[in-house]
Parts: structure tokens; sequence; C-alpha cells
């Protein structure tokens, strides 16, 4: 038997220096005993100091609500959801959750409900993450997708759609996270106490977005008992109606915004704009940049509706005149939206990347060869490695490149014309040379041409091939033409 000792957890190696034995202890002072649930997990998050951000005079801390075992703030307001309703007997063993959400709430309730045995129908607006949308299935959870550009009253409006789902379904209980007072509740009688206590009392304003309103009103009804220096600030997305009716007191007409989760087209009735001492309207782009700051800076890797918060915190420590104690929020993971905010293509699609414009067809080639960044295939690799990198790609055709040349394209129509057939030798073809499916007939628009001589092209079902001289630079599609004209307003 090996003479190795293992040192007790609660104490340090014998000839440990007095930093690593610090170091030993802070990182067990974390361990608990085992839970009996995931459930229990919900809560208690823990708060991280910004230090390499601009904050001024002030200190900005960030609670880490990512930390929730649904990997967002909204599992505390599920957990309180379901138990209200319990207890009052509106939701009875084997029943039904119809709630209209952005997502994260339907993951709460998926990940708090499904184990005690409900079903849950969740109505999500169709622009949200592809992330959210396969978490909320492989919980178990039914999704109905519906539009995210109408406004309450439409009858694909996702509230109006959830609560007349919820009035079909025998039984059913219309969970109503903008209404529901045990929204607020949670953080009125979890968050807050747990900032309070984890800033040892000394909070001077508290960031946050409003989505339903329950965190800005639980958060206030608190700090307005326990400490009534606290401010509490809203980050909201510009388009939204909340920030500008808080500074002019009048209702605008809603516009659209990328964030996810917070701002709103109307004041929910779980939110006091009253608590709201000083707003923040914050566009698109700055909140995708403050994000991604947040992770290449800090390593945090969070939401987009943190970069609003966060964009609005730096916002309001910079303005202040002597030093405050500032907290706000990460509202959810990152790891929801890997194919949108972190995604360098995506942010180009939607016109929120700096890129230079040169006024020609360059400004549409979103994957640029000289670049790196094409997805091609070479002419001996298989139709099978062709088709599934389209796949993976999100493309339907690929440049055809030898010894970095650009010799021909393939795309969907090529691979199924020659693969098409009888059974018998179907995987033969299919691991036949991508030489044998493409086009080798190419024709080419330079990159200093304009927008006008993509129109030919795409008469003759083609894509655009674009080459810098002799110089292959990218493919422009007709979905690219799209975006572009899409952005230029």
């Amino acid at each position: 038997m090996s003479g190795h000792r293992i040192a007790a957890p609660d104490s340090a190696p014998a000839d440990s220096t007095p930093a690593a034995s610090a170091a030993l202890d802070g990182a067990m002072s974390r361990l608990r005993p085992p839970y009996k649930s995931v459930l229990d997990l919900i809560g208690q998050t823990p708060v991280v100091e910004l230090t390499r951000f601009d904050t001024g005079k002030c200190r900005l801390f960030i609670k880490l609500e990512s930390q929730n075992p649904g990997g967002s703030i909204k599992d505390r307001i599920a957990l309180s959801m379901i138990a209200a309703a319990e207890k009052e007997g509106k939701l009875r063993p084997g029943g039904t959750i119809v709630e209209a959400t952005a997502g994260n709430t339907g993951l709460g309730l998926a990940q708090v409900g499904i184990p005690k045995g409900y079903r849950i129908v969740l109505v999500v607006p169709d622009k949200m993450s592809r992330e959210k949308i396969q978490h909320l299935r492989a919980l178990g959870a039914e999704v109905r997708m519906t539009r995210s550009d109408v406004g309450k009253g439409h009858a694909e409006y996702y509230q109006d759609m959830a609560e007349k789902l919820a009035a079909e379904i025998p039984g059913a209980f219309y969970a109503n996270q903008f209404a529901n007072p045990a929204n607020p509740l949670a953080h009125e009688t979890t968050t807050g106490p747990e900032i309070f206590a984890q800033l040892d009392g000394d909070v001077d304003a508290v960031v946050v977005g409003v989505g339903s309103g329950g965190t800005l009103t639980g958060l206030g009804r608190y700090f307005a008992g326990v400490s009534p220096k606290t401010e509490m600030v809203l980050a909201d997305p510009v388009g939204s109606v909340l920030a500008p009716l808080i500074k002019t007191g009048k209702m605008e007409e809603a516009g659209s915004w990328t964030v996810e989760g917070i701002g709103e087209d109307f004041v929910p009735p779980n939110a006091d704009l009253s608590l709201v001492r000083k707003a923040y309207s914050i566009p698109d782009k700055q909140s995708m940049l403050a994000v991604r700051d947040l992770l290449s800076k800090e390593g945090i890797l969070a939401g987009s509706s943190s970069g609003t918060l966060l964009s609005a915190a730096l916002r309001y420590c910079r303005e202040q005149t002597v030093p405050k104690r500032v907290v706000t929020f990460v509202c959810d993971s990152g790891n929801k939206y890997l194919s949108k905010v972190f995604d360098d293509f995506w942010l180009a699609e939607q016109g929120l990347a700096e890129h230079e414009q040169h006024g020609d067809l360059r400004d549409l080639v979103m994957r640029t060869h000289r670049t790196g960044d094409t997805v091609y295939v070479g002419p001996d690799e298989s139709l099978l490695n062709a088709y599934g990198r389209m796949r993976r790609s999100d493309v339907s055709q690929l440049p055809v490149l030898e010894n970095g040349k650009l010799i021909g394209i393939v795309d969907e129509s090529d691979i199924l014309a020659k693969v098409d057939g009888p059974y018998e030798g179907r995987w033969e073809r299919f691991n036949g040379p991508v030489r044998t499916a493409m086009t080798s007939s190419l024709h080419t628009l330079q990159a200093n041409q304009t927008l006008d001589a993509l129109l030919p092209v795409f008469d003759r079902n083609e894509v655009a091939i674009i080459f810098d001289g002799d110089e292959f630079v990218g493919l422009i599609t007709r979905i690219d033409l799209i975006n572009h004209l899409r952005r230029a307003r």
C-alpha cells in the first residue's frame, strides 16, 4: 500500500506557504455537502468585482445568475411561481404549465416543472437563439414558435397566444410572469438579501433590465426597506418603450432590437417604473461589444442582455463624481448565444460589427478567402464531405479550391444530381470525388463592381463569384444581398 498521504480537506499541507494555504482554504470554503436536488442550487449565486473596465470613481460588481442550474436568473421566478400555484391550488398533479417566454423563463419552468410531472407548453418569439430552443426541447418542453415582429393585441403576439392556449387546455395554469406576483417576490426575498449580504450592506446602485419587471420591482421594494440610498437604474435596449417613458413621461411607438430577454413594447403589470432613478437606452451594437469585452477582459461568458446591463452600469459609474458601489447582473449564460452574439458572421449580417465599407461588391462578401474565412472543398474530397460541410456551415454551395486557386463551384443540386438513383451503389456515389459533380464553367465579377452587376447573375440562378484581379475573394448569394439592403437603411 502506498505511503502517500492525502491532505485533509480542512487543512493545508504542512509544507505549504501562507499564500497557498489561504488559497486552499478559500477554495474549500466554496464546497458544500451533496445536494438532494439540482433545484437546491437555485440562488445563492456568486458576485465578482469587475477590475478590467474603466468604472470611473466607482467599484462595479456583477452577480453571476448564469450559475443557476438552468443558466439564468429566471430559475428563481420559475421556482417561486410554481410553488405559489401549487399552494393556491392553481396547479394540480399532472397539470399543464403554459407560458410566453423569451426562452429563459421557459427553461426555468421546465427545469422545475418537468421533474414534478407537469407538462410544459411554451410560446417563444422566433428571434430567440437556436441554443435556447434546443435546450427547451431537450428538457421535454413543447415549444410553439411565433412572430417577433408583432405587438400586443395581434393574434400571433407571443403573450396573447400563450393566454389563448392556456384557456383552451383543460386545467392549464398560465404562469404569466408579466403579472404574477410570485415573480417580484422571488427577487424581494432571495436576490435582494443575497446582494445586500454579499456587499456588506453597502450598495449605492443596482442596474437591471426589464423583461417582465420582476427583478426591478422585487429588488426596488427590498432596497427601499433596507437601504433607502440604493438607486435602481434601468438598462433598456434602443427600441424599447420603457427608458423613453421614464425620461419623457410619454409612451413612444416601439421599435425593434436584437438583444433577447429585456426591453418591451408595453409596461408589464409587474414593472413598477416609479422605482427607477436613472434610465439608459443602449444600442444593440454597444450591447454586443460590451458582452464580448466581458468575456475577453474578465473571462465571463454572458448573454446579450448582460451586455446592455454592463453598458448602462459603466455609463452610470463614469458619470459619478463620488465613489459608489454598483452592482449589475449576468442575467444568463453566453452558452445560449454562441451562434449569435459570439459569431462574427452573424454580427456582420445584422450590421452589428465594425467593417470597412468600400461602396462596391466587397461590402457583401461575408466570408473572404484572403482572411481564411471561406468554407470550401477540394476537388478530390468526397461528395459526402462536401454535403457535410454545407450542412455544418448553413450554406448551399461551396467553392472548389485546388492549391489555393478556384477551379469550380459545387452546390446542392450538383450533389443531388450525382448521388440520386438506385439504392445499390448509392454510397459509392456519395464517396465519389467533388470534381465529378462540380461546375467548372465559371462566370466571375470583379470586387470593384457595383450591386447592379449581381442581378443578371441571380437571374441565371447562379451564385456571384468575386475576384480582385486574379485573386479569389469569395461568394455573394441572394441572402447576402438581402442582408446588405436591410442594413443600408
